[in-house]
């Protein structure tokens, strides 16, 4: 099938026959985000994007990425205006919050019990979830999920190359048999749950046989033997449970 603008990231994500193709993907829209919120582009000075950011912020494992990308001015003009906003949030929740009074009771109830939980409590942990890159990742992720279940129903070579790849991280895997009613039609269903079961196992197979491998390498019986496929086995292993890539350098401002 001719390739489409929306059908080549993820074609070029199976072709690299990376480990799973929607880790390679999410690198990706992950690095995509990073240069767009810091890098040369600028976005941060775009008062729409500003907007954006001051609202919705980072969570702790990008704001972390950001800091390791570099750019101290970007950073630091996109936390000064989003601590502003945070402040005026803040105020408002200051001013609206009356302790509740004490009792035996409300001491056995969960503290996270929906209209039972401390409001100042609520809110922080609305922002703990509040994440602009996270959030741009899943809406463009979300979309290639539904451009793989196009391209596996219409695509044979597409197909093929999923059939015969390395399968998926667990992590992802979930999330595909978690969209799969929404694309796939109850016969599609029946061949597809087998194939990939098929797929898992024996990939879950290869990676155990790899660290296993590599575990033994280091019995000084096998110092002069072939590493075979295990040099890399431990951070693959890592990410077949739930993936990302363990070995990556931090991805920086170019």
């Amino acid at each position: 099938m001719k390739e489409k603008l929306y059908t080549i990231p993820l074609n070029d994500a199976v072709n690299a026959n990376d480990e799973c193709p929607f880790c390679f993907i999410e690198r990706e829209l992950e690095q995509n985000s990073l240069d767009f919120v810091l890098g040369n582009s600028s976005s941060y000075m775009e008062s729409d994007i500003r907007d954006q950011t001051d609202k919705t912020g980072f969570c702790r494992v990008h704001m972390k990425k950001m800091f390791d990308y570099g750019n101290t001015l970007g950073n630091a003009l996109i936390l000064q205006t989003h601590y502003h906003k945070l402040r005026e949030e803040m105020k408002k929740q200051f001013d609206s919050f009356t302790p509740r009074k004490s009792s035996i009771l409300g001491r056995f109830r969960r503290s996270d019990s929906g209209a039972d939980r401390n409001p100042i409590a609520a809110w922080t942990a609305s922002k703990d979830c509040s994440c602009f890159i996270c959030q741009n990742i899943k809406d463009t992720f979300n979309r290639y999920v539904k451009t793989f279940f196009w391209l596996y129903r219409r695509d044979n070579e597409f197909k093929n190359k999923i059939l015969n790849g390395k399968g998926f991280c667990l992590h992802h895997f979930g999330i595909l048999c978690d969209e799969m009613d929404k694309y796939l039609n109850d016969k599609e269903k029946a061949e597809f749950y087998p194939a990939m079961f098929k797929l898992m196992d024996e990939n879950f197979q290869r990676m155990e046989d790899d660290l296993v491998w590599l575990s033994d390498k280091f019995d000084y019986r096998n110092k002069n033997a072939d590493w075979k496929n295990s040099k890399d086995a431990l951070q693959r292993g890592m990410q077949k449970l739930r993936s990302g890539y363990p070995a990556d350098p931090v991805y920086m401002l170019k």
